[in-house]
């Protein structure tokens, strides 16, 4: 009898509702169990299909301003974000949920919406990219700072803090680090000089010396060209000092041109192979 009033049911046709948005939340709750309902027997993609399930959206909104309502001290630009991510929240609820489960809709979806506006904070709240256990990591460091500063009336040291949270001491200290890409600074901020008054941030920032490279290469070859002959020697000087043309160290050498490139093109291959070897 039961089966038989179960599929009556589910052939009825669904009410039209002009906005189901401003649908009350008792009666949403009501009219849900029947869309849900009709739900489980509709084909997926048919416009039957697609009004039902959009209307299960509109009409639970109000859940996810409920639970949006807890981040109420955000900006109302992140409010607009919070509530955007809510509602995929909603919709993920919405598809996974069975009548079956005899459990009200709510109870079912707040979890969902929540759990979906921390993960958007999770992942678009560091300043950097930081990998995800690394980013658990810190909030699960910052308790048991906590906890043992409460306890031993001190800051606690890396070793008591990975003895507490079962960790190795390599992973705390990476911890530490990883909560330093958790916020970030504007380089136009202001920052106080007591030699210029304020400057930009940038203004402190040291730029890479690309000619610094050139060091260690230098250190290396310096060997390799005090095994050279005179000749090489005052060619590569003439060439890559005195910046001379071939043919005007061939006048110099009393020899062609096209044989002061093959001397050189020598030399330098043998350069080449020494610093290849070396590194």
């Amino acid at each position: 009898m039961t089966v038989t009033k179960t599929a009556e049911a589910r052939t009825v046709e669904l009410p039209e509702i002009a906005d189901p948005s401003q649908v009350a939340p008792k009666d949403a709750r009501q009219l849900s169990r029947l869309f849900f309902d009709r739900l489980a027997v509709l084909e997926e993609g048919t416009p039957e299909y697609q009004y039902a399930r959009n209307t299960l959206i509109e009409m639970n909104l109000t859940l996810v301003r409920y639970a949006a309502a807890r981040f109420r001290s955000r900006s109302q630009d992140e409010m607009e974000d919070i509530v955007q991510v809510g509602t995929i929240g909603l919709i993920k609820a919405i598809d996974r949920f069975e009548l079956t489960r005899e459990v009200e809709f709510t109870s079912f979806a707040v979890p969902y919406i929540v759990g979906e506006i921390k993960r958007f904070f999770r992942d678009t709240s560091w300043a950097v990219h930081v990998p995800r256990r690394l980013q658990e990591a810190r909030v699960q460091l910052a308790q048991a700072t906590e906890e043992l500063r409460s306890r031993l009336g001190r800051t606690p040291t890396v070793k008591e803090l990975a003895e507490l949270m079962c960790l190795s001491e390599e992973e705390i200290i990476e911890a530490r680090k990883a909560s330093n890409g958790y916020t970030s600074a504007s380089l136009d901020a202001a920052i106080s000089s007591s030699e210029d008054g304020e400057a930009a941030l940038a203004h402190f920032i040291g730029s890479e010396d690309h000619a610094l490279e050139l060091v260690e290469d230098f250190s290396t070859l310096a060997p390799m060209l005090a095994q050279l002959d005179d000749r090489e020697r005052r060619i590569i000087h003439m060439r890559f000092v005195d910046e001379l043309t071939q043919a005007q160290i061939g006048e110099h050498l009393g020899v062609s041109q096209m044989h002061v490139s093959r001397l050189l093109n020598r030399t330098l291959a043998k350069l080449r192979e020494g610093m290849l070897t070396t590194s």
